[in-house]
């Protein structure tokens, strides 16, 4: 029996937003893959990336600086560049032009880009670990990207690695950075730019920090950290808390002088 109301087919009714929703993300998973295993899809995203980049950094000129960049780089180099996750996408754009720069990269996939942005913006990339663990027990990738960055240093070039472990605690740094200094003998610099316009994705594990066009820099830099090359366990991390504690500092004052707080 029926009431003798009609009920329309069930085809025709609305979705639900969490539906939709769950449809859209199974259509981007379904075609995300394929993109990313395209190398000319990877290298115009790199591309547009870089260029999107450049226009931050060339629209948010340096208000506040603590030191000289040029002079800086005469003085330290080569040296070891530390940066912490989240904060260091646009350091590179304001190192001086035309010097050498190799940067370390994490090996996950999602880096991936990070590499090839890099490369776009003329400075070469090396893909390792920062060193979850024991310095002396690093993975095979971590030794082999430690041993590129080791002969980089003493050929005379800078390297810009990031201080803190992919996916670990943020603005903690991890003992590969460490080990680097204890192994080449040349200082870790810590570094750290903020601009005034900025997002920042909350969600992200490291608080990762988006500049926007139109705005202005403050760059800052701590006390260079030494390991000595006979350095035990105790005394490699004592150096990874000096340098967790500079770089920190020099990201305070960074961001708070982007602000106009200082």
């Amino acid at each position: 029996m029926t009431d003798g109301v009609e009920r329309p087919a069930a085809a025709s009714r609305p979705i639900s937003k969490g539906r939709r929703d769950g449809r859209l993300r199974a259509a981007w998973r379904a075609i995300r893959r394929p993109l990313m295993q395209s190398n000319l899809f990877k290298q115009t995203l790199a591309s547009l990336l870089a260029g999107a980049l450049w226009l931050i950094r060339w629209t948010n000129p340096l208000k506040h600086k603590e030191f000289d960049i040029a002079e800086a780089y005469a003085r330290h180099t080569p040296t070891i560049i530390a940066l912490w996750h989240g904060q260091h996408l646009l350091i590179p754009f304001y190192y001086p032009r035309g010097k050498a720069l190799i940067v370390m990269v994490s090996r996950s996939a999602d880096a991936e880009m990070n590499a090839l942005v890099v490369e776009k913006i003329g400075f070469k990339a090396v893909r390792g670990s920062g060193g979850r663990d024991s310095s002396r027990h690093l993975e095979k990738g971590g030794a082999r990207a430690l041993i590129a960055l080791k002969k980089a240093l003493d050929a005379g070039n800078n390297v810009a690695m990031i201080a803190d472990i992919p996916h670990g605690t943020p603005r903690d740094a991890g003992l590969g950075i460490i080990t680097l200094a204890r192994l080449s003998g040349r200082p870790i610099l810590p570094v750290a730019l903020a601009t005034s316009r900025r997002k920042v994705i909350e969600k992200s594990w490291d608080k990762t920090t988006i500049s926007l066009p139109f705005g202005h820099a403050s760059i800052a830099m701590g006390e260079p950290v030494m390991v000595p090359a006979g350095a035990d366990d105790a005394l490699m991390e004592e150096k990874r808390r000096e340098l967790t504690a500079s770089l920190n500092a020099a990201t305070e004052r960074a961001y708070s002088r982007a602000d106009g707080q200082a």
